[in-house]
């Protein structure tokens, strides 16, 4: 979604692919591993862009995670461009009751880890940058639901099976307002580390809840459970404040009581 609002505001822009091109409309597209230095410094010398905006990721892959984006700090670095890295929330351990941008990351999974490095990289190599930390997404883009919209018509039909936990916390954040807080930290030249989350904080049960009562689902057949004693790694309280940059942002990031209501 991001590339395609960017390019309706008039913006010239230029959007990479691994697998499965996507046509989208005022936007020039370009294969790219960002594993692989060579290529990224070749794609950005000969674009030479303005501003780099990286949401590359594997949660099961350093070399894309943190390598990927070392690689495009170190070729943004060449050209003169500014470097705006999309983080996550995973950078904390959920000890604390929430998270604002100077608060000290302390991950406890290699996912979380390798987001990390991946910011210590970005800062590191080119000091202007921006990390902006998120959390859930929801919302359509490219025409299908987020991944977690997906898990909660699959798990309404029968699809598939799982369970939501009543205590795996996060701020998720609407797909649109995650786009136009991008574009105004470009636009706006903004740097430093900032938070765009939703405002409130739900588990993933009641995310789920909120999501089956806006598509008329019915969520009574949900399956609940703990994640503390499920055997899950990874955080479980993840409250991002997002206050601070919000006060720099006309974009409002809603929280997803509000945008998921129906009314």
């Amino acid at each position: 979604m991001l590339a395609s609002y960017a390019a309706s505001l008039g913006h010239e822009v230029h959007g990479t692919f691994l697998t499965g091109r996507h046509a989208l409309d005022g936007v020039s597209q370009h294969h790219l591993d960002v594993r692989d230095l060579a290529a990224v410094r070749t794609l950005v010398a000969g674009v030479r862009p303005q501003v780099v905006v990286n949401a590359a990721y594997r949660q099961d892959d350093w070399a894309t995670t943190a390598g990927g984006a070392a690689h495009l700090a170190l070729a943004c670095e060449e050209v003169g461009a500014r470097l705006v890295h999309v983080s996550s929330d995973v950078v904390f351990s959920g000890t604390a009751p929430s998270y604002a941008e100077d608060a000290e990351p302390d991950p406890v999974s290699d996912y979380g880890r390798a987001k990390l490095a991946a910011e210590q990289a970005v800062l590191e190599l080119l000091p202007g940058s921006a990390v902006v930390r998120t959390s859930i997404i929801l919302g359509s883009s490219l025409g299908r639901p987020s991944p977690m919209e997906q898990l909660v018509h699959d798990l309404s039909s029968g699809a598939r099976g799982g369970v939501l936990f009543t205590d795996d916390v996060r701020c998720p954040v609407y797909v649109a307002d995650l786009a136009g807080a991008l574009v105004e930290v470009v636009e706006r030249g903004l740097g430093g580390v900032l938070h765009c989350a939703g405002s409130d904080a739900l588990s993933r049960h009641e995310i789920a809840v909120l999501v089956a009562e806006r598509d008329g689902l019915d969520p009574s057949r949900f399956v609940t459970g703990s994640r503390a004693t499920s055997g899950v790694p990874g955080p479980l309280d993840l409250r991002l404040d997002s206050r601070r940059t919000q006060q720099q942002l006309e974009t409002r990031l809603r929280g997803a009581r509000e945008f998921l209501s129906r009314t």
